[in-house]
């Protein structure tokens, strides 16, 4: 197998998945300052992969990851969910589908 550099946040048991399919891989543990800046890189990677094939499973990911993201933060999930429909209610959400072309 010829060696790939990777250097990126990969999920917790894909060590063990290349070893259960006979290959070998280097990690280690990143520190708050490196997971903060992997977890932001994960995100844009993630949504970027499900722009190009918008899938459930794409889907799944990019919340994955915004899941890491909350817990990293220490983000309260009640806080976030009622910031959310506090903001939905006070400035909508995007069923109307309206693009804005230019303000005067």
């Amino acid at each position: 197998m010829n060696n790939m550099r990777h250097d990126k946040l990969v999920r917790d048991k894909i060590p063990e998945i290349i070893q259960s399919n006979g290959d070998s891989s280097s990690v280690h543990i990143a520190d708050d300052d490196e997971y903060w800046d992997k977890l932001k890189q994960k995100l844009i990677e993630e949504a970027t992969e499900f722009i190009e094939d918008e899938s459930i499973e794409e889907l799944a990911d990019v919340m994955e990851v915004l899941e890491a993201i909350q817990s990293y933060k220490k983000f309260d999930k009640l806080a976030v969910e009622f910031i959310r429909v506090e903001k939905r209610t006070k400035r909508g959400g995007f069923e109307k589908r309206i693009i804005l072309e230019e303000t005067h």
